[in-house]
């Protein structure tokens, strides 16, 4: 199987959670791509937005998603907002990705978020109202860009074996 498997979705949807278990699942190398810019900043996400603002989060996440897309055989775990972008979307079907969305439920990502401290887009008092208008503008972009569609309402070990499954349907 060649070519990366890029999982996408909303916040909490469980792209850390579910990569990892899929990576074990099908033979491959883990990589968190928020992990991996904050490796190359030497500095925290939340730090990065508090200094560069997510204009300068977002160049640093157009230049790790291009070194990422070029290795092979990884299980990327994109950031929530990473294939809003179309230049991120093109950068990862040039080099044979597969995008899948990891498609949760609303009221399962609210609650999946309610105590987060780490995202700064979700540091606000209305946070419910926030995901939910995010989760309403983001939704058709993440389907728009996916390759495949995996219901992520569900354990990570269940969602893991979803992806792992579909990516087989899908590259057979």
């Amino acid at each position: 199987m060649s070519g990366n498997i890029i999982l996408c979705g909303f916040m909490g949807c469980g792209k850390t959670s579910v990569g990892r278990r899929a990576a074990k699942v099908l033979g491959r190398r883990f990589c968190d791509l928020d992990q991996y810019i904050e490796e190359q900043a030497g500095m925290a996400v939340k730090e990065i937005f508090a200094r560069y603002g997510e204009a300068g989060f977002r160049e640093r996440e157009a230049r790790a998603v291009k070194a990422v897309a070029g290795r092979n055989g990884l299980i990327i775990a994109s950031g929530g907002g990473t294939v809003l972008s179309r230049e991120n979307v093109e950068a990862f079907h040039e080099q044979d990705g597969v995008i899948v969305f990891l498609d949760a439920p609303l009221a399962a990502l609210q609650e999946r978020l309610k105590r987060d401290k780490k995202r700064p887009l979700l540091q606000v008092p209305d946070r419910r109202r926030v995901i939910a208008q995010l989760h309403a503008q983001r939704a058709p972009l993440y389907q728009a860009a996916a390759d495949i569609i995996v219901d992520a309402g569900a354990p990570p070990l269940t969602v893991a074996n979803r992806v792992a499954e579909a990516v087989r349907e899908k590259r057979t």
